[in-house]
């Protein structure tokens, strides 16, 4: 994953920018990922608002890929990356350890992993302060989507900081580590992390390109003009439909 492969994928789809892609702009690996008939229509049924094919067109994933998914909630992504990075790549899962009393965060993940659609997957615990992310080996992407911010409620400053230099020493040279949250009013920088699970897209490029990352591109295909930016991402009123932002940055 060369820096110039990614500078010409993303001018070749700068029309994806201000509006979704044409069928014509979503490469083949992409839209057989999201067209896959083992995705659960739970998943197919959020396609609309999430845009998965515009979004992965947009991150512009190879075939082979390694990649080491943050925090994968539900598995939304966990299915369309595997696919994507098919039998001659691999997708790491990294799942944080359960609350106190709550449910445990890699049941989603390790109940894909199991199912042998899947069998390129694997499943590992998420330590914030692992060096490389705890990973035996650089991978090629590092993901994480809607939920920047949750990393953010669970460190302070410094520990961000270290977090991104984790993530950094996690990829290969010319690597991608990909953002996808829900934006926060600007100017709120990381303020609304707890109360509105909201984080300012320019307090995360301030803080990935801080830890040696340089940003390559930037997505408005998940931008919502109407989200005043005021509500938790849970109101019923915005659910499924906040103003998100995607980065993409490359380890140089």
């Amino acid at each position: 994953m060369h820096t110039p492969r990614m500078i010409s994928a993303a001018a070749a789809l700068a029309a994806c920018l201000s509006t979704p892609c044409l069928a014509a702009d979503v490469p083949a690996v992409v839209s057989t990922a999201v067209a896959d008939s083992a995705r659960p229509a739970a998943d197919t049924a959020r396609d609309a608002n999430r845009k998965p094919a515009e979004t992965l067109a947009f991150a512009d994933i190879k075939a082979g890929a390694r990649i080491a998914e943050l925090m994968p909630g539900g598995g939304y992504y966990t299915r369309l990356l595997s696919a994507l990075a098919g039998p001659g790549g691999h997708v790491y899962v990294l799942t944080p350890p359960p609350r106190p009393n709550g449910p445990d965060p890699a049941a989603a993940a390790q109940a894909i992993a199991a199912d042998a659609h899947y069998a390129n997957i694997t499943v590992q615990p998420l330590s914030y302060t692992d060096r490389a992310l705890g990973l035996a080996q650089p991978v090629d992407v590092v993901w994480t989507s809607i939920n920047y911010h949750d990393i953010h409620n669970n460190l302070d400053s410094a520990g961000m900081q270290d977090f991104n230099k984790h993530v950094f020493e996690a990829l290969k040279p010319g690597g991608m580590y990909i953002v996808v949250d829900h934006a926060a009013a600007a100017g709120r920088g990381a303020e609304d992390t707890h109360s509105l699970h909201r984080i300012d897209p320019e307090t995360v490029k301030a803080e990935v390109t801080a830890a040696g990352f340089k940003l390559v591109g930037s997505s408005d295909v998940l931008h919502n003009a109407n989200d005043p930016h005021t509500a938790p991402v849970f109101d019923p009123g915005i659910r499924g439909k906040t103003d998100q932002f995607i980065l993409k940055f490359v380890k140089p």
